[in-house]
């Protein structure tokens, strides 16, 4: 059992031993922090891609090996990830990066406005309990809104996975 599993994947340029071309792909990484608070690497894979299909034979390797259940499990924004968890393991809650949506935030900025528009995303999940992080960000969209309209739906489609923690 652990606590918090953190989930992530890197783009790396790796050499393909059939073609000797270098490649980019996805390294898959899962680190586990355990009751101790030790962190243990519990895996690494490699793929041509990242993709919620590949996670959730990752999660099945996982459970195989005897992993048989996780508090919290830590995840970037990818499409599916949080069903690729719970298909595996049911009762882990899935809490989305705050860096991950934070940077998928900056991507509709300009950089004159990047700083202001992350010291205004602070409050939100700075905030010291959902009810209050939903008032900032009610806050944050009404001062935003009509310049960057996607960032406040982005942090609602993902408001059940950043609230948890």
């Amino acid at each position: 059992m652990y606590p918090i599993v953190i989930f992530d994947a890197l783009r790396e340029k790796i050499r393909d031993t059939d073609s000797r071309m270098v490649k980019s792909k996805a390294v898959y990484i899962v680190l586990g922090v355990t009751q101790e608070g030790e962190h243990e690497v519990l895996g690494l894979w490699i793929a041509d891609t990242e993709g919620a299909k590949f996670w959730l034979s990752v999660m099945n390797e996982l459970r195989n090996r005897g992993i048989q259940d996780i508090l919290i499990a830590v995840v970037d924004g990818l499409k599916g990830f949080p069903e690729a968890i719970t298909a595996a393991f049911p009762e882990t809650t899935v809490q989305t990066c705050i860096v991950h949506l934070i940077r998928h935030s900056m991507n509709f900025c300009s950089w004159k406005d990047r700083k202001a528009v992350a010291a205004d995303l602070r409050p939100i999940y700075q905030a010291p309990t959902a009810e209050e992080a939903g008032r900032q960000l009610d806050a944050f969209d009404e001062k935003w809104a009509g310049k960057y309209p996607s960032i406040a739906p982005a942090w609602r489609r993902a408001w059940t996975e950043v609230t948890p923690f």
